[in-house]
């Protein structure tokens, strides 16, 4: 029987079979066998065959190709990653100017993750209901950096409901990861595009069937869209980062810096000391942010500490 993986909790799986019942799984012991750098070698958004058993529970026996995925550090440091979502068409992070204030250094983590991992991400910026004249400005320039680099961007306000209607238009019909830093507005946003969802209890249900004592707030989640499609409801997500990268790729998934470095004097320069560097001279001339380039050497500094331990 195939169905889609819904929801993981650690130990078990839901799968929403073709048939239509949601079932719980776990997986054959196997599956940690083949190799897989990760603490979840099942995540949610798989495509999955399951067999089912008398208790009404089943074990999952294949995992279908992924067309993506993207994967953040594992929690665990004995895995190399920790897969949070796969077979994605779009990825939408939430950030705020302010109330909280979303560090520049973590989208573009985000989105060099998402660039490496071929998911197509867009811009959310959230609470602009609440912002001064000097946070309005500085959520200009915010918008201009991403717009020109390439991404998509959308202001708005999960409070009054500004600019939400252009958010759900292009969700219909796709699989949407949605992620952000606490306190930006993701559950809010969540309860307006499914107002009819209660959590507590759809979990509380789940709980007391099959999966008593598990914590499930740290997982990831979809959540089936009215007009088709799901949203993927993800932990707060920490520890984006090189730790499978190599560093003459980290430049590659930053665009602006990837296109100006044709024009580096040396193929394999790092953008950091060469001489003849065409990135530099960029920022230097402002044709590339600096913020950016900080985001950028954040990430080979990553690299060189070894912060993250290297795959095996």
């Amino acid at each position: 029987m195939r169905g889609l993986v819904v929801k993981n909790t650690g130990s078990w799986y839901l799968v929403k079979t073709d048939e239509g019942p949601t079932v719980p799984c776990k997986i054959k012991g196997n599956f940690r066998l083949k190799g897989i750098r990760s603490t979840n070698p099942v995540a949610v958004g798989d495509w999955v065959h399951i067999v089912l058993n008398q208790e009404g529970t089943a074990m999952i026996s294949e995992i279908e190709d992924r067309k993506n995925y993207i994967i953040r550090k594992a929690s665990n440091l004995s895995k190399q990653s920790h897969i949070i979502a796969s077979n994605l068409d779009q990825a939408f992070l939430l950030v705020t100017v302010s109330h909280p204030e979303t560090n520049t250094i973590f989208i573009d983590r985000f989105l060099a993750t998402a660039e490496a991992y071929r998911v197509p991400v867009s811009l959310l910026f959230n609470k602009i209901d609440l912002y001064d004249e000097d946070e309005k400005r500085l959520l200009d320039g915010l918008i201009n950096l991403y717009q020109t680099i390439g991404y998509t961007c959308y202001p708005m306000s999960v409070k009054t409901g500004e600019g939400v209607d252009a958010v759900k238009s292009q969700l219909q019909g796709k699989v949407t990861l949605l992620s952000g830093n606490s306190g930006v507005g993701k559950s809010s946003l969540i309860n307006l595009l499914l107002p009819e969802l209660d959590l507590k209890a759809k979990t509380a249900e789940i709980s007391s069937a099959h999966l008593k004592g598990m914590h499930t707030t740290t997982f990831s989640e979809m959540y089936p869209l009215p007009d088709g499609g799901y949203i993927v409801d993800t932990p707060g997500i920490k520890g984006f980062g090189t730790f499978d990268m190599e560093v003459e790729e980290i430049s590659h998934y930053f665009p602006e810096i990837f296109h100006t470095s044709v024009g580096c004097k040396y193929g394999n320069c790092t953008h950091r000391n060469e001489p003849g560097c065409a990135v530099r001279d960029a920022v230097e001339q402002h044709y590339i942010s600096q913020s950016r380039y900080a985001s950028y050497l954040s990430m080979l500094d990553d690299k060189d500490e070894k912060k993250y331990r290297e795959a095996f």
